[in-house]
């Protein structure tokens, strides 16, 4: 196995242990650990991709493999932050059904010999994903430590603070849904023939 594919597996094994220290609510700045953890697996993501390029180590394996390991941490992420109420459902549910669907039209044209590498628009809907949730849990880490450290000089001012970082969350996460949306209209448009019957 290649050293794009295990970095790639890496961050596979990365995700649940993000999701473990993103729910660990009783442990203090389990934001900030948890943000560290998919900061790195999302590191791993940029690093894979330009080494199998660069040394041309590009696999059916990897291709098939690396988007799937995306759409595993961002779903760890995004269902961890519904846990915790952090992040509407209606987010989850639009991503996710973009990523169900992409990934079952991946299946059958596997089935038919044929794997299908992310394009433009699905590299950028991953990117506005991993964007939005690395800054949504910067802010609450913020928050935690606002609370935590500086309640006495916050006190009057939490109200707005709280407003705010829920319209940032929600501007930023409404930013990457539209890219998933338009993304996984483009990737079917793009391989419709996997969708019809007898094609």
């Amino acid at each position: 196995m290649n050293i794009p594919n295990k970095l790639t597996i890496i961050r596979v094994c990365l995700s649940p242990v993000f999701l473990i220290f993103l729910l660990w609510s009783s442990l203090p700045h389990h934001y900030l650990y948890a943000n560290l953890i998919f900061i790195i697996a999302s590191i791993t993501d940029a690093i894979d991709g330009k080494f199998a390029r660069k040394h041309n180590l590009i696999t059916d394996f990897g291709k098939f493999l690396d988007p799937l390991a995306d759409k595993i941490l961002v779903a760890c992420a995004l269902v961890g932050m519904v846990e915790l109420h952090i992040l509407s459902s209606w987010y989850c549910v639009i991503i996710l059904a973009r990523e169900f669907m992409v990934t079952s039209i991946r299946l059958v044209a596997a089935g038919k010999g044929n794997v299908i590498a992310a394009n433009f628009w699905g590299k950028l809907k991953t990117v506005t994903q991993l964007i939005a949730i690395i800054a949504i849990l910067t802010f609450e880490e913020g928050l935690f430590i606002l609370n935590e450290y500086f309640s006495a000089l916050a006190a009057p001012y939490m109200n707005i603070i709280n407003t705010s970082v829920l319209w940032l969350n929600n501007i930023l996460m409404a930013i990457a849904t539209l890219a998933t949306v338009i993304s996984g209209i483009k990737y079917v448009s793009e391989n419709i023939q996997y969708i019809k019957s007898g094609k």
